[in-house]
């Protein structure tokens, strides 16, 4: 009477290895095509479901036109995916009792201003990590992007920043609010972000591989080149330092570390038999502290979704009656993705080289995959849709143009220095060749300008930027027809020239 039951049960149970691996072989051929059809040079992709890495593997090479390939050790920038490493660590020091997630950030930095004396005196700890405090999504980021300010330099220059909504009633993405919340690290254990990240969470969890600094890749090796994409074309560009500001987006990692760090999470922050996180403290990263709206277009998308909102360090939404906890990443020439599924013990992360979306399509994939879904091939249905909206923008700009047109003035006449409180100097030189566009504390920005129309003059940047290109100068001028300020225009989505509002403040 037994033996038939039991034959029943192996069938079942080697039926469902076989499932497993039938799984992992479509998924890895699912990774496979997408990686050529979406044109990244690499990426590496890892999964891990109930506590073990099950798949992972590089696909593709570390630079274009080179043959050294992709493997899981690979390092990539994580970017914003930092951001959770930053919470988290704040929650140790909450669980220490060092500080509590309702103090006011100006008790542990007295220097920090936003845009209003409210809004500065009540910010708290937690509004530093959820996107509530008024300002814009990336607003500011011109402040510290190629920069030579330190992370408490760009702190202190925030109050210049604009504000884009009310007081906690709103969502803008800030990677200011988590550079603050690395000062606030600081402040606490008189350790930076790096210092204490790295010895509470990176070194306890033997993530021997992953770096909070671009200056120690060369020791590291193994790194992947980053690529800028242009429309259809990749272009190789270099590694930039973002250490001032690291605790929004500094981390380098591979996906081998990654999965370890997943497994943490899933864990309840739980390292071995050490309760690194306290539960409820855990819990709170992934409470929805700031909850936006589904549109109907996300709602026709993903029927499924119900909510979605930010946590601390952590996008929080649900998915045919799951939790998901999420967070991209993107950082010059190379994005990221992390997504797990805690009901299911399943964590899956993407990193790439490029800067095309690819890995929202791969963990949508995975994720269907082991929730027995049918199959939806996110891959092509994306790449139908793509669109390229900012080199759209750049084409109107240049179709606008006034052929024909002279400067009003004479070169010389255009040279002078530039001042914003948010940003500091920029300068307007002549050179041998023509005019040059200096940015006092972010020489890595150096440009040539040649005219466009009228008084308006083209940029033309000294080295390939991973997130913009094309770009103006225009000169503005009073009825006497002094020149009185420059508006700077350089179409993109992430690092906004045109809140620098520039006023001339002397003449040669």
């Amino acid at each position: 009477m037994k033996k038939p039951f039991i034959s029943l049960l192996l069938f079942v149970f080697f039926s469902a290895q076989s499932f497993a691996q039938a799984n992992l072989k479509a998924i890895d051929a699912y990774i496979n095509k997408a990686q050529k059809d979406w044109n990244v040079p690499g990426l590496a992709v890892t999964i891990v479901k109930d506590g073990k890495v099950v798949h992972a593997k590089g696909y593709g090479v570390k630079e274009l036109g080179k043959a050294d390939k992709v493997d899981e050790h690979t390092l990539f920038a994580i970017a914003s995916n930092s951001k959770a490493f930053v919470s988290s660590a704040i929650g140790t020091l909450v669980d220490q009792g060092k500080l509590n997630w309702k103090d006011k950030v100006k008790s542990h930095l007295p220097y920090f201003e936003l845009y209003d004396h409210y809004a500065s005196e009540e910010a708290t700890v937690e509004d530093l990590l959820c996107h509530r405090l008024g300002l814009g999504t990336y607003s500011g980021d011109a402040i510290w992007y190629k920069s030579t300010f330190s992370a408490e330099e760009v702190v202190k220059r925030i109050k210049y920043v604009p504000q884009a909504y009310g007081f906690r009633d709103g969502y803008g993405y800030s990677n200011l609010m988590f550079i603050t919340a690395g000062e606030v690290i600081k402040s606490v254990t008189g350790k930076t972000w790096a210092e204490y990240v790295d010895q509470t969470l990176i070194q306890p969890l033997g993530m021997s591989r992953t770096i909070t600094s671009t200056s120690d890749l060369m020791t590291k090796g193994n790194y992947a080149t980053p690529h800028k994409a242009v429309r259809n074309e990749n272009i190789v560009v270099d590694w930039v330092n973002w250490d001032n500001m690291g605790a929004a987006g500094g981390i380098i990692s591979s996906v081998s570390d990654m999965a370890k760090w997943m497994n943490f999470q899933l864990a309840n922050g739980k390292i071995g038999d050490e309760q690194v996180l306290e539960y409820n403290t855990q819990a709170n990263l992934w409470t929805p502290h700031n909850s936006y709206l589904v549109t109907e277009a996300q709602k026709q998308n993903r029927p499924s979704v119900n909510f979605r909102g930010y946590g601390l360090g952590w996008a929080v939404s649900d998915y045919h009656g799951r939790r998901v906890i999420a967070h991209g990443g993107g950082y010059d020439g190379m994005y990221s993705r992390v997504l797990m599924v805690p009901e299911e013990n399943l964590g899956i992360v993407v990193l790439t080289n490029g800067m095309r979306g690819i890995s929202g399509a791969i963990t949508d994939f995975v994720v269907d995959k082991y929730l027995g879904l049918e199959e939806i091939n996110y891959s092509e249905e994306a790449l139908k849709d793509m669109s390229y909206p900012m080199y759209d923008r750049i084409d109107a700009i240049k179709a606008k143009r006034v052929l024909n047109t002279q400067p009003s003035l004479s070169l010389d006449d255009y040279v002078g220095t530039f001042h914003t409180p948010m940003y500091g100097n920029i300068h307007i030189k002549k050179g041998p060749n023509g005019l040059l566009l200096e940015f006092e504390d972010a020489p890595l920005l150096m440009a040539s300008l040649t005219h466009w129309h009228y008084d308006t003059f083209e940029i033309k940047w000294d080295v390939e930027h991973a997130w913009f290109g094309f770009g103006t100068v225009q000169f503005e001028f009073d009825q006497a027809r002094n020149i009185t300020g420059i508006k700077i225009d350089v179409p993109n989505n992430d690092i906004f020239f045109h809140e620098l509002e520039l006023k001339k403040v002397e003449s040669k």
